[in-house]
């Protein structure tokens, strides 16, 4: 099979709402050099519009602000922009307008924000999960009146991690119900984010909206595509989420029912076989293994393995059976890359193989 990223002559260019935001600046970081994608516009708030991008931005991530990017000026987060689709990393109360906006003017909308995730005719994705769900691209554009545009989002992120672990457990055995508490990393709530004297020492019990996305969003990401519309799974999730001290990396602690029973060899033989469709597509984000379990009695850590992968794999490990429920497990997996601006670029890829995403002409 000749890999997907080779078969496009001319590279589709990109534009990145919410660009000086720390999901801004990693979708810049993870595009530079891509061999598909070409960013050509950035779009963020008031304060920014008409500057140079490296006037605008403060960097904040490692290694540095492409060269390329500086000089690009920074425009209102609205169309038209010289792009064929955008990048979406805006506020939840901007984005829900503003992406309407852009996929009624027939730009592709790939989107990092919450509001449009739950909307019956918007796709939720993972990729390695749910890719058939791409299919109400279709029903969007007859239900809102699109031409060429369209919404599709990648889901909160902890529950990217979450899914990812129970996706070949749910296919092969099926998974009734599921205990999360997650433990989340700062950068999660964007820059500046916790102030300093209440994230050190400390943890904070409350994230505002994130038990409800994770409870929600895992029902629709492990449901099935049936007649036009998602049926969501008959899972119940009870999730308590956490800010913790730790700068990137989102760790969460599982317990699961299965429907069908299943020995502990089996459930780990099912996790680390685990392999999708961006795999089989060998789609440029796309880890070689989605999925990687660590039998060490201390792993996974954030800043040992949340960048397994280059960031877009997820590590399982304190996998044993449950006094209560089943099993218990411990996924991590990185809040920026895999929980938010990779999963979009992904998603991208995907689009671009299904046909939703090509050049004009």
């Amino acid at each position: 099979m000749v890999p997907t990223r080779l078969l496009m002559a001319q590279k589709l260019r990109v534009g990145i709402l919410g660009a000086t935001g720390m999901v801004g600046q990693r979708f810049i970081q993870l595009l530079d050099g891509h061999p598909q994608f070409e960013v050509t516009a950035l779009a963020a708030s008031d304060r920014s519009q008409g500057k140079r991008f490296d006037e605008a931005c403060t960097w904040r991530l490692p290694g540095g602000m492409p060269d390329w990017a500086r000089p690009i000026a920074v425009q209102p987060p609205a169309p038209p922009l010289d792009c064929d689709f955008v990048f979406s990393s805006l506020p939840g109360d901007i984005a829900a307008q503003t992406e309407e906006d852009f996929a009624r003017a027939g730009y592709a909308v790939i989107s990092n924000s919450s509001s449009h995730r739950m909307s019956a005719d918007v796709p939720l994705v993972i990729p390695e999960v749910n890719p058939e769900h791409i299919a109400l691209i279709d029903v969007q554009r007859k239900q809102r009146g699109f031409d060429r545009g369209f919404i599709v989002t990648n889901p909160n992120c902890s529950a990217i991690a979450i899914v990812l672990a129970l996706a070949p457990l749910h296919t092969k055995f099926g998974v009734t119900s599921c205990v999360v508490t997650t433990m989340q990393a700062l950068s999660g709530a964007g820059y500046p984010g916790v102030a300093s004297l209440d994230a050190t020492d400390n943890v904070v019990p409350f994230i505002g909206g994130e038990d409800e996305k994770v409870e929600a969003e895992t029902a629709k990401l492990l449901g099935t595509f049936k007649d036009g519309a998602v049926e969501h799974a008959p899972i119940a999730v009870s999730a308590q989420c956490n800010r913790v001290n730790v700068t990137d990396g989102h760790t969460a602690s599982i317990r699961l029912k299965l429907e069908r029973p299943a020995s502990l060899a089996e459930v780990r033989e099912a996790l680390t076989s685990f392999s999708a469709l961006p795999q089989q597509l060998q789609l440029h984000s796309a880890p070689k293994s989605p999925v990687v379990v660590r039998d060490e009695k201390d792993r996974p850590q954030p800043r040992l393995d949340r960048d397994a992968g280059q960031g877009m794999t997820v590590t399982v490990g304190r996998l044993m059976p449950d006094s209560i429920f089943d099993y218990r497990l411990v996924a991590l997996g990185h809040n920026t890359i895999r929980g938010a601006a990779g999963a979009a670029i992904l998603n991208a890829e995907l689009l671009v193989a299904r046909g939703y995403l090509s050049p004009p002409g």
